[in-house]
């Protein structure tokens, strides 16, 4: 089996204020970048599948270099195998669509078709829920969305999913469809490893990844700039290794226009907070005189 997961980088709001253009397009370079939350869900979906049935995950995502440390963030706290990074200048500012026509053709082009693509149900910044069923869109597989569990005959060739109906948590249907199938994991999504031989395996492989994500830091700490690079377990493509034509790409090729943005104010801290060095005495003092009274309960 070979699963392939599709992730993104979205700024971190925890940093509060985010930065745009006078286009009103995010200045990802400028903004610190976490991985997809949701991403995450489907991550966690072809790990499953991997513990069960064997096989291999790729994670792939479209950004800029510093998408590397996205991509070590889902190796190291999920699992992957091997990173894929769809990356240069002619991809930038992309909407929904033109990141699905760049991720579908990242897929077509890898040496082992996949059985499985798996995404996020959506992205903590636009929000769309787009991408995905777009990308499946390109790739014409079967697409089952708000998946919350899943398994795999491989005899038959056949996924068997459970996924709520319209996002209600209160109607669950069951579904099938034959592979190579395009999955959309639900934030419900729970991975389950009920037999003693999968949650062995789970640890032994969350071990590995993590070994292999600290080694992935060196290719992070490279100045080189490289526009495709192929290293073991990372491989970095630009548009011309993928043969894609720049106007259908990128900002080119986004009919998305952004009518406006509203700018995410970092969040007012709740209390105030003095800073009060140990080596000061009579600072401490302080301290102790006014946390005493609590102490007893009072």
């Amino acid at each position: 089996m070979h699963s392939v997961v599709l992730t993104k980088g979205v700024p971190d709001f925890r940093e509060g204020q985010v930065s745009f253009d006078e286009d009103g397009h995010l200045e990802r370079g400028k903004t610190p970048t976490v991985m997809n939350p949701n991403d995450k869900h489907a991550l966690r979906a072809a790990l499953q599948t991997k513990v069960r049935k064997g096989g291999t995950v790729s994670l792939m995502s479209m950004g800029p270099p510093g998408y590397m440390e996205v991509l070590q963030e889902g190796m190291r706290d999920v699992y992957a195998d091997d990173l894929y990074l769809l990356s240069d200048r002619e991809m930038g500012a992309a909407d929904t669509w033109a990141t699905a026509m760049t991720a579908a053709t990242g897929i077509q082009k890898l040496d082992e078709p996949p059985d499985l693509v798996f995404a996020g149900f959506k992205t903590a910044d636009g929000e769309t829920g787009h991408t995905g069923p777009q990308t499946d869109w390109c790739l014409d597989m079967p697409l089952v969305t708000h998946v919350i569990s899943l398994d795999i005959d491989e005899d038959e060739g056949i996924l068997r999913a459970k996924r709520l109906v319209e996002g209600d948590v209160e109607e669950i249907e069951t579904v099938e469809a034959p592979l190579p199938a395009f999955v959309v994991a639900d934030p419900e999504f729970e991975p389950t490893y009920r037999k003693a031989e999968h949650r062995l395996k789970h640890k032994d492989l969350r071990e590995q990844t993590r070994e292999r994500a600290d080694e992935f830091g060196e290719y992070i700490d490279d100045d080189t700039d490289l526009d495709v690079a192929e290293y073991d377990r990372f491989t970095m493509w630009n548009h011309a290794a993928l043969n894609l034509d720049p106007d259908y790409i990128g900002l080119d090729g986004s009919p998305t226009i952004v009518a406006g943005v509203d700018p995410i104010p970092k969040a007012p801290s709740e209390r105030e907070a003095t800073v009060v060095d140990p080596s000061d005495d009579a600072g401490m003092e302080q301290v102790v005189e006014e946390l005493a009274p609590y102490a007893g309960g009072d």
